[in-house]
């Protein structure tokens, strides 16, 4: 059978109820020397333009931050997934990611960069007339103009639709008039234009608004004070009588919920790709000073509980990288799917995207952590020095924490996947209830301790397999017991997410090495199947702890205990040694002075 057409069918969160094959994936050792000259000429660009002034960019020296983006949208930086008709490129998903990771490591310049490229272009490309995508999208692509997005404010954060910005019909019906506040907006002191929510008149629903920063009754606060990513441009707006043309309005009357949910899925698997660049530059940072730095007369790279920092940055971020490839392939698989079933590309490529909603959800998640963890391991690995302003890692610190907050905190979006997922159960779109009825019966029944022949990686394919048994059991029994009140129960959802994030983390990764066996051998992939392994371990650990303190929120007595022993049973693995397989990952690195995986 065609793999392609296995590939194609499957839709976001049925990797639960599916066993996934190697060949039915996109690994990122599969790129061509397409997608490897944009990657190189991003990064490239980062290197060269953005690193030699990033203290002026942090003390935003005025006009900076534009002219880079302007010397972006020249190399055509700006306009990867832009029709070329729009004066873009008009490349697959897979390179727009493969471009936000290469950039990932520009620290407020891929902030800047991943609104403008995302949440400031990507409104009016998928969603606006041909009139407006003439007149905005291609002077976006080019950077002759800025974007920029207003959607929070001060009363409405996490609760997009309860925003208060009002837009009422001007007398002459020429007009629609914005009054209201934003804040947190990126890209404001400089956009051209930015993309505004409010509801009309007494809407229920948000509608969008395309709005020119020349317009009568728009201003602009000063620039925010904030902890990190201080060369990114944050200011409150207002809108007082922002007179604002009627063919302004974009897409259709309360429509613009739906436009900032599907633009958000897009800006959460964005970031994912930006912090995994910005991880990866981490990792070498970290490296590079270890090899350096001498403490006891020999490098600090030479001690077991540096290389076990430097092991630990790497697996996350491979595991993750992985993932994100994976769901990026699905995504381009899908898109493809609906172009051939009649959609336009701008509607295919937002229903597909949406159908991959919660896997977007969760690689936020798992990508702004594993950035985290990395940085932060990074200044201890540093020292004093990566506690001092002059070093690099002490900014890529400073930076990181914002991804937890943007696109939705990690607390909601690890809601939203749970969320999502059983609503695609609801209707219909994912089977759920049956497998998770079969794994009831399985708790009655005798393990299978069946021989794997020795198969490598046989045994990490049957943990997997029991993780996602260890899921099923946990939101089939929350869904049955709490049923409507489960949304509210948001300790046990997010318990749930960090089963069912470890359990795609954990697979993809295994799934990648298991395809690279195909063309390579054991002893060529050593490190990576180290790698899977031991990030397959870390996810065991979560399923289990993750899985109790959910168990033990909605059950008692009996059940308890007989659902507790079930998360012992399926979250079990095989014991080796798991300081071999650091030391194993991190001399690698420490070899090659750098992150090379």
């Amino acid at each position: 059978m065609d793999t392609t057409d296995k590939v194609k069918s499957i839709t976001g969160g049925e990797f639960l109820i599916r066993d996934c094959k190697p060949e039915e994936i996109f690994i990122p050792e599969e790129f061509g020397e397409e997608h490897r000259m944009i990657e190189q000429s991003c990064s490239d660009f980062i290197d060269q333009e953005v690193i030699p002034v990033i203290e002026a960019i942090d003390k935003m020296e005025e006009g900076l931050m534009s002219s880079l983006l302007e010397k972006a949208g020249e190399l055509g930086i700006l306009g990867i997934s832009v029709p070329e008709s729009l004066n873009g490129m008009g490349m697959d998903f897979k390179s727009t990611m493969l471009s936000t990771e290469a950039i990932g490591h520009g620290f407020s310049f891929s902030v800047a960069h991943g609104a403008h490229t995302g949440i400031g272009t990507l409104p009016i490309l998928y969603y606006g007339n041909e009139e407006q995508k003439k007149k905005y999208v291609s002077k976006l692509a080019t950077g002759e103009w800025k974007g920029s997005y207003c959607l929070t404010e001060p009363s409405s954060g996490s609760d997009a639709n309860a925003a208060k910005t009002k837009a009422v019909l001007s007398p002459d019906g020429k007009h629609y008039l914005l009054t209201g506040q934003k804040m947190w907006i990126t890209n404001a002191g400089f956009a051209d234009v930015f993309i505004v929510f409010a509801k009309i008149d007494d809407d229920e629903n948000l509608s969008a608004f395309i709005v020119e920063k020349g317009y009568e009754g728009l201003t602009l606060n000063a620039e925010e004070k904030k902890m990190g990513i201080k060369g990114s441009s944050t200011r409150q707006v207002f809108f007082n009588n922002c007179k604002v043309p009627v063919e302004n309005l974009l897409y259709e009357r309360q429509k613009g919920f739906k436009i900032a949910v599907n633009v958000l899925n897009i800006g959460r698997i964005k970031l994912a790709g930006g912090v995994i660049g910005g991880a990866k530059a981490a990792i070498g940072l970290s490296v590079k000073y270890a090899n350096e730095r001498e403490q006891f007369g020999r490098p600090i790279s030479k001690y077991g509980a540096i290389r076990q920092k430097l092991a630990k940055q790497a697996y996350r971020t491979f595991a993750i990288e992985s993932a994100l490839y994976r769901a990026t392939q699905d995504i381009d698989n899908a898109i493809t799917g609906n172009i051939e079933a009649g959609m336009d590309k701008q509607q295919a490529t937002i229903q597909g995207i949406a159908a991959f909603a919660p896997e977007c959800a969760m690689l936020k998640v798992a990508g702004s952590e594993c950035l985290d963890y990395c940085v932060d391991e990074g200044v201890q690995i540093h020292g004093g020095m990566g506690y001092s302003a002059e070093s690099m890692i002490e900014r890529a610190y400073r930076d990181s924490r914002i991804n937890r907050i943007f696109e939705g905190t990690n607390e909601i979006n690890r809601m939203l996947t749970v969320d999502m997922i059983l609503k695609k159960a609801m209707k219909g779109e994912l089977d759920l209830m049956t497998p998770a009825m079969a794994v009831q019966k399985e708790l009655m029944s005798i393990p299978d301790f069946g021989d794997s022949n020795g198969e490598l990686l046989a045994e990490e394919t049957k943990y997997i397999a029991n993780f996602k048994k260890a899921v099923l059991m946990t939101a089939g029994a929350a869904a049955q017991k709490l049923m409507m009140t489960l949304s509210k129960e948001q300790e046990i959802l997010m318990n749930i997410a960090d089963m069912v994030i470890a359990t795609y983390m954990a697979e993809s990764v295994l799934l990648r090495v298991k395809k690279l066996l195909k063309t390579k051998s054991e002893a060529e992939l050593s490190e990576k199947i180290a790698m899977a392994r031991l990030y397959i371990y870390e996810a065991s650990e979560t399923i289990r702890s993750s899985g109790n303190e959910a168990v033990m929120s909605f059950t008692e007595g009996d059940e308890m205990r007989m659902m507790m022993m079930g998360i012992k049973r399926f979250s079990k693995i095989q014991p080796f040694n798991i300081k071999d397989e650091q030391q194993k990952v991190a001399q690698t690195m420490i070899k090659a002075n750098a992150y090379c995986f």
